[in-house]
């Protein structure tokens, strides 16, 4: 990694803390899913949507939340599952879901 890629990571995750703070949520659950939030956000983006990146972040997120199970362990099988969706779109036209 970068010193530009080091900064950016060192601002992110002090900006993360912060809004962590302020909403009263366990920082561990997001460094649980960092990596795997993060890789499946950037697979969107550069593949069916690039707008619907941030949009799937908070579906993720709240999908998370609204389960019974724990946060960290539920938000990576949503995670998991929308990677699913993401390799199914794969053969997608840019215009949307082709009908079989």
């Amino acid at each position: 990694m970068t010193t530009d890629e080091s900064d950016k990571m060192a601002v992110m995750n002090a900006w993360l803390d912060a809004v962590c703070a302020e909403l009263g949520v366990d920082r561990s659950v997001m460094d649980a899913n960092t990596t795997g939030l993060l890789d499946l956000i950037r697979d969107v983006a550069h593949g069916p949507s690039r707008p619907g990146a941030p949009m799937t972040a908070f579906l993720v997120g709240l999908a998370s939340a609204t389960a019974s199970a724990d946060p960290a362990v539920q938000a990576q099988t949503v995670a998991d599952r929308v990677a699913a969706v993401n390799r199914l779109v794969a053969g997608w036209s840019t215009t949307g879901p082709v009908a079989h």
